[in-house]
């Protein structure tokens, strides 16, 4: 049996469109970061495409709630009402049992959330867009989502964007390779530190 160890926590945290999914899949895909993807938990329904345990661990809003009663979160929050999103400290530490360091891709609040209870072990990376015309040019570009739920992630944003200067590091994604490099050479080092 494993015993149980700590790795480091690597968030990233950005509005919707800025390009921080295909970022953390870029940092998965390098063997040598030793990185495992934190599955967060949630009470929304799946998607078509959505596989539960590999997107995400889909529970009943009753589930969560006994969840969050029964202190199993890192963190969590109610992004829109009655949907509830959080990182299960079991999860955080299946992974650390398997000798990895856990990789995020979270909202801005738990992003926060996980930098303030683990202040020495967490590299927090803030996933900025050129513009906000530009991430809404992106979110359209996906077709995935009517016209009133871009307005209203984009309002959204605007908001997360204000919260940039509380992570370590601001990576602007202008250019998807030099975003992938940069995020690469940002999580390689503070892995390589010693702590």
């Amino acid at each position: 049996m494993t015993t149980s160890k700590t790795g480091k926590l690597i968030v990233f945290s950005a509005p919707s469109g800025s390009g921080k999914t295909t970022i953390v899949r870029h940092l998965l895909s390098k063997e040598e970061l030793n990185l495992e993807f934190s599955v967060s938990a949630t009470s929304r329904d799946p998607r078509d495409y959505e596989i539960d345990g590999k997107d995400y661990y889909f529970m009943s809003l009753k589930e969560f709630k006994q969840h969050i009663k029964n202190d199993d979160f890192l963190e969590w929050e109610e992004v829109y009402r009655d949907n509830f999103y959080g990182t299960l400290k079991s999860e955080v530490q299946r992974i650390w049992n398997e000798g990895k360091h856990v990789i995020f891709d979270i909202d801005v609040v738990g992003g926060l959330d996980i930098k303030n209870i683990y202040p020495e072990q967490t590299l927090a990376v803030f996933v900025k867009p050129p513009s906000v015309e530009e991430l809404k040019i992106r979110l359209k570009k996906r077709q995935t989502e009517s016209d009133e739920r871009i307005n209203m992630r984009v309002a959204k944003a605007s908001i997360e964007m204000a919260t940039a200067p509380q992570f370590d590091k601001i990576l602007i994604n202008n250019d998807l390779d030099i975003a992938l490099e940069d995020a690469y050479q940002l999580v390689k080092t503070f892995i390589d530190e010693k702590k």
